[in-house]
């Protein structure tokens, strides 16, 4: 789910079905989806379950700590997986991706930068809900 202006965006990542959440209830068209992205926290967790495939999964990137709690217990006691909070990086990861964009493989989409004095107008600006890629600080 994401707004009007991500949507080109997300579909060159390979995304094969993009709802614009200011204009469409996808919990109640009737369809089930593998994979539910929810990059600026509008769904509810309890009402995307209905359109979830049997196994499929969700990723909640902007989940506050009600979803968080939420999402851990679909995953305990479900076929559901919920995937959000806080993720770890592993020198080989950032290996990895290195390669990817040296290679041309991987891009990064960057929206905005701020130089690292900005550093609260780039957070005012993620806050907003509407970035569309990165937000990056410059050093």
């Amino acid at each position: 789910m994401c707004s009007t202006a991500n949507i080109d965006l997300v579909k060159t990542i390979g995304a094969d079905k993009v709802i614009d959440y200011t204009k469409e209830d996808f919990t109640q068209n009737g369809e089930s989806y593998d994979v539910i992205i929810d990059t600026v926290n509008t769904i509810s967790v309890s009402r995307s379950l209905q359109s979830l495939s049997k196994n499929g999964g969700m990723i909640l990137s902007a989940a506050g700590m009600p979803e968080m709690i939420q999402g851990k217990w679909i995953s305990a006691t479900g076929s559901r997986n919920v995937l959000m909070g806080v993720i770890s990086h592993m020198k080989a990861d950032l290996e990895v991706l290195k390669k990817l964009m040296e290679t041309g493989k991987y891009k990064a989409v960057i929206d905005k930068a701020y130089s690292l004095s900005q550093i609260a107008e780039a957070h005012a600006y993620v806050e907003k809900g509407h970035k569309k890629g990165n937000v990056a600080i410059e050093l």
